[in-house]
């Protein structure tokens, strides 16, 4: 059970907190002055604290130490006790972020109850953040392709540091996946992950719920930074951030600290940024639409998610995971996945990327028949829904163009989008597409050199496009 810090000046008072909580099971603290609760503070955050307004012989009152307190451990719940009680202190105590006030002489019952409550308070808030830093499931990577690895290898090389960190890719590539997986491999893995939908946030309320608020009529109302203090802010999709909250932002990297709105008090915050963007944030800065000073504070080291077009060695694997996902969470079948299907969707077009593979995987267990290995048949098709996309590298006219040309024409074209659907299928990897297409490596490289095919690297795969001629 947490300890509870009691700070009195009077050491009767003190005292005799102290043997009625250890009666009732508690460990407790005491200080007699402000240096005293600073230092038992900043030794162990207690569990609670029951804090007298006015210290004798002291640098700072018990107003002063609250600000501190909420501040600092804004976790720590304070029971403020004073002698000298009168309605606008409470007021003051309670607008600080006290958690409840009592005045003195106190009733023993009154006080165990507001200190019961107080510490079943301060154990659901932290078992709430707990639970909201797991939500979204796992932080478990899952890939097996050149792209990926060398993703993940840069995501392992930025988890010990504090290092602000940029993450570029598509919607739907997992960027907020790379920044949950750096999180939980950081050393502020048990602190708050938050994250910032700037494009969600309605811009005139921005403020208020990046840096909270401060008013007469509700007191102190934390904001976003504050709630990630000691652990993660991921601003997600930051080119959606209006412009003056841009440059107040930028003020909070270099002071690491704030002032909520309504208020006067600086707020300091000891926070790790990561930041994400599916944008040119280059041609946002031009537009004048980002402010370059924030861009440089943000992209200390820039990290690419490659989309699913650069990995689709991982479509199987993924999509497995899906399935086994889906079915411990939502108890859909627990379905295998066929070679046919697997090709297939390793040659479908994914605009939508890893999401929208998983919305894919969802829809097919939820609309199948039966408990079999899902099928070829039972995938989308092609062209059939803007969710879906038509087959890799393929526009969905060529079937009917095909009936326009010549036989070697027509052929030649099949043969071209079949071998580059194949070899991005198997990440670049020509023997396996050899091997998959029954033909010798040596044919094979003839032949797409015949197609004007080549393969160049992207995103740490290779990728077959076709060779453009010199004119």
């Amino acid at each position: 059970m947490p300890d509870i810090l009691v700070v009195d000046d009077e050491r009767d008072i003190r005292e005799l907190i102290r043997d009625i909580l250890e009666d009732e099971g508690f460990s407790t603290r005491v200080a007699g002055n402000s240096d005293e609760a600073m230092a038992a503070l900043n030794t162990e955050p207690p569990g609670l604290m029951i804090l007298d307004i006015w210290l004798k012989d002291s640098n700072m009152d018990g107003i002063d130490i609250l600000k501190h307190t909420r501040r600092d451990n804004p976790d720590v719940p304070v029971v403020i006790i004073s002698g000298h009680g009168n309605i606008e202190i409470a007021v003051a105590a309670i607008k600080q972020g006290a958690y409840d006030f009592i005045e003195k002489p106190f009733n023993i019952d009154q006080l165990m109850v507001v200190i019961r409550r107080a510490m079943e308070t301060s154990r659901l808030r932290r078992e709430n953040s707990a639970l909201r830093r797991q939500d979204r499931g796992g932080t478990t990577m899952i890939g097996q392709s050149a792209s990926f690895k060398a993703l993940k290898s840069q995501l392992d090389k930025v988890t010990k540091s504090n290092g602000r960190i940029m993450l570029t890719g598509g919607a739907g590539a997992g960027k907020e996946m790379a920044a949950r997986y750096i999180h939980a491999h950081s050393n502020r893995a048990d602190a708050p992950f938050i994250t910032v939908n700037s494009a969600s946030i309605a811009p005139d309320h921005m403020e208020e719920v990046l840096f909270g608020r401060d008013t007469p009529e509700r007191g102190v109302e934390q904001g976003l930074l504050e709630q990630a203090h000691g652990g993660v802010i991921y601003f997600d999709e930051v080119a959606d951030m209006p412009l003056g909250t841009q440059s107040k932002i930028l003020r909070v990297l270099v002071d690491q600290a704030f002032t909520r709105v309504g208020g006067t008090a600086k707020v300091r915050v000891d926070l790790r940024v990561i930041s994400s963007t599916n944008r040119d944030l280059a041609a946002e800065i031009d537009a004048g639409t980002f402010r370059e000073e924030l861009y440089h504070r943000l992209n200390v080291v820039p990290i690419r998610v490659p989309s699913l077009e650069d990995r689709r060695e991982d479509i199987p694997v993924l999509a497995r995971h899906f399935v086994e996902e889906f079915n411990r969470e939502q108890g859909l079948p627990l379905r295998e996945i066929s070679e046919e299907a697997a090709a297939m969707l390793q040659t479908m077009a994914w605009p939508g990327n890893v999401r929208q593979l998983r919305n894919v995987v969802e829809r097919v267990l939820i609309l199948g028949d039966g408990s079999g290995p899902i099928e070829a048949r039972d995938l989308p098709r092609p062209g059939g829904d803007s969710d879906t996309g038509e087959a890799a590298g393929e526009d969905i006219s060529l079937a009917p163009s095909l009936t326009t040309l010549p036989l070697r024409e027509a052929r030649e074209l099949f043969e071209r989008h079949y071998l580059m659907a194949q070899i991005n299928r198997f990440g670049g990897n020509i023997s396996r597409t050899a091997s998959f297409v029954g033909m010798e490596r040596s044919a094979l490289h003839r032949k797409l050199k015949s197609l004007g095919v080549v393969t160049t690297n992207k995103a740490g795969s290779r990728v077959a496009q076709v060779e453009e001629s010199e004119s």
